[in-house]
């Protein structure tokens, strides 16, 4: 008898549905990438009839809906929140509440209602609620490859939990520890994302990517971080923290903090969107960073002696800070460490019917030797020729046919060690934020001009921000100082010191740009400007084409390596459809476009007239 439970994300950010068929992870999906709009919050509509249609199953099979929260607890939380800071908060409360009482606060008959205009079933539906961080430990350790684990979940606030840690074992979950709001890791790294001029809850993994570009020696960073710690936030010993409220307006206000205050605390002002990066920005990046990679540390070593697991898993929004990653997996605190990768609210839905499936229905579990179950995070659509061909034609886009992949993948390997840039769309999409090979953008890790390409005339983004290698997995060790694989590219590891060119004398104190430019390796558009980098490393048998593709250009080149960045402009979510690639291949200055076996010429397509808007996130 086949058993389906349908997860669901939805309301905050990240929407999503993922469907278990039997145990097994079948599909997922964001809903942004059907509607097109990034982080969209609304119920996953587009996206529940993708894996309802992708599990190959019909309405009458599915009996359980499983939600990745418990709307009421939180409801409880927000009015609690108020009256403790009452008379403050009082525009926020008449904003929030309009909202709940519309949307939130009935989610079981909205639930019910949205799935009738989607699923034509007379029977009712079971609709089961786990906790937010329940739903992210699920998610962490129900698909990896541990029979047991720690787990550790961290993120801006579910109901009242903002960070737990717990234990995992065959198919149970026992949380151990939790902290709860308003004290929240998540919360005060997104405090800083908001100060830094970038957009809370999709911008900190900007924030991130421009810490490397502060100076940890300078009196400036040690200041800041001073601060941090003495005003901000306290650290305790096991890693729990409690954070100074008089110092943030989250709890009440529409903003993270106050910008006044703000200001007179650090000496200098809030960055606004679209203004110049300065050394006190990036000093400040740097130091909130360090202090995030303190806080994560010291919740490993808790957990370890709580649990005294060699495997540790993680989820929560904080579990995408790839470089706290690196140092964790550095430290060696835990053998192995496996990473949801898609670790926001998204990957919640995964969560929710894992959950249920073996926490609620009491199932056992089905542990692969040497893999997870994610399958790659290779979880949502796929187009087979004929539908790309025909998804395309009405826009008279101009390919050539390869009969034999191989051929194909020596031909691009070619292109792109010419310095061709190529947009890569091949099988199903990837779930999660990360592009693993299926709907990326290609270019060669060799060429020094390739970064300050991609970014100004490919993505339309900062130009500080940095690029992902994607490297054959039995090559990585060659570039990278690694202890295990990275399939889901969520490790920033140090680049190999022999691989390392020289550099100036003045390189620490130089500003933002000069560092940027300086040719810092051998693969110089993916090494960071503190010498390390995130690499994916590909597999064979998770990835064959794209493999392939990396094997093809190491023969040609002798390095089996690429840059590989998420096939979107800024703004934009990923592509997932033929039609969203050729339109963004043919508005950037992408030189190709391969998909499936077909190649896309920019100089032999007709001109194509669209308008994008960018979003300044």
């Amino acid at each position: 008898m086949t058993e389906v439970i349908l997860g669901i994300s939805a309301y905050y950010h990240d929407s999503a549905a993922a469907i278990v068929v039997n145990g097994k992870i079948a599909a997922a999906a964001q809903e942004e990438r059907f509607t097109r709009i990034k982080h969209d919050s609304s119920f996953p509509v587009n996206a529940i009839k993708y894996v309802i249609d992708a599990a190959g199953i019909s309405p009458e099979e599915l009996e359980t809906i499983a939600f990745y929260d418990k709307p009421f607890i939180k409801f409880e939380r927000l009015l609690e929140t108020y009256h403790a800071f009452a008379p403050r908060g009082l525009i926020s409360f008449t904003a929030a509440i309009p909202v709940w009482i519309k949307d939130k606060l009935f989610l079981k008959k909205n639930i019910r209602d949205e799935l009738s205009k989607i699923i034509n079933k007379k029977a009712p539906l079971k609709i089961l609620f786990p906790e937010h961080h329940l739903s992210h430990a699920a998610s962490a350790f129900y698909p990896s490859p541990y029979k047991n684990a720690a787990i550790m979940t961290i993120d801006g606030v579910g109901e009242w939990a903002t960070t737990t840690l717990g234990f995992g074992e065959e198919n149970q979950i026992t949380v151990l520890q939790e902290l709860q709001f308003p004290h929240s890791i998540g919360l005060l790294y997104a405090a800083f994302t908001y100060y830094l001029g970038f957009r809370v809850n999709s911008g900190e993994y900007k924030l991130m990517g421009l810490a490397p570009y502060g100076d940890p020696d300078s009196e400036q960073t040690r200041k800041f971080i001073d601060i941090i710690k003495k005003q901000l936030v306290d650290i305790r010993e096991d890693g729990s923290v409690l954070l100074n409220m008089r110092n943030f307006k989250f709890a009440t206000g529409l903003r993270m903090v106050s910008d006044k205050k703000w200001s007179r605390i650090f000496g200098i002002n809030r960055r606004k969107p679209e203004d110049s990066i300065s050394t006190g920005h990036t000093n400040l990046a740097l130091a909130v960073q360090l202090v995030l990679e303190e806080i994560v540390l010291k919740l490993a070593k808790t957990v370890k002696n709580l649990t005294n697991s060699e495997n540790l898993v993680m989820a929560g929004g904080v579990a995408l800070n790839s470089v706290a990653n690196g140092k964790l997996l550095s430290s060696g605190l835990f053998k192995n460490i496996w990473i949801q990768p898609a670790s926001t609210d998204a990957g919640g839905a995964i969560g929710a019917a894992l959950a249920s499936w073996h926490i609620y229905s009491g199932k056992s579990r089905i542990i692969y030797e040497n893999s997870d179950s994610m399958q790659g995070s290779f979880l949502g659509p796929g187009y087979d020729e004929p539908e790309i061909i025909r998804s395309i034609k009405a826009l008279g886009a101009r390919y050539i046919k390869y009969d034999l992949f191989d051929s194909l993948c020596k031909d691009i390997s070619l292109e792109l060690a010419s310095g061709k840039v190529v947009g890569w769309f091949q099988g199903r999409m990837e779930f999660g934020p990360r592009a693993l090979g299926n709907r990326s953008i290609l270019a060669d890790a060799r060429n020094p001009e390739i970064q300050k390409k991609l970014n100004l005339k490919i993505k339309m983004r900062e130009g500080f921000r940095p690029f992902a290698p994607s490297v054959l997995e039995e090559d990585a060790a060659e570039f990278f100082i690694t202890v295990a694989s990275s399939p889901y590219m969520l490790f920033v590891l140090p680049v190999q010191q022999k691989i390392l060119e020289k550099i100036p004398e003045n390189y620490k104190s130089s500003g933002l740009f000069e560092k940027l430019y300086v040719k810092r390796s051998v693969i110089p558009a993916v090494t960071h400007v503190d010498f390390s980098a995130r690499p994916q490393t590909v597999n064979s048998k998770t990835n064959p084409k794209f493999h392939q593709l990396i094997r093809a250009f190491k023969k040609l080149t002798g390095t089996g390596l690429l840059v590989n960045t998420s096939f979107n402009v800024r703004g934009e979510p990923i592509v997932c459809t033929p039609d969203d690639a050729y339109r963004c291949f043919m508005n950037t200055g992408m030189d190709l476009l391969v998909m499936d076996c077909l190649v896309f010429r920019k100089e032999d397509q007709p001109e194509l007239t669209i308008s994008t808007k960018f979003d300044p996130d």
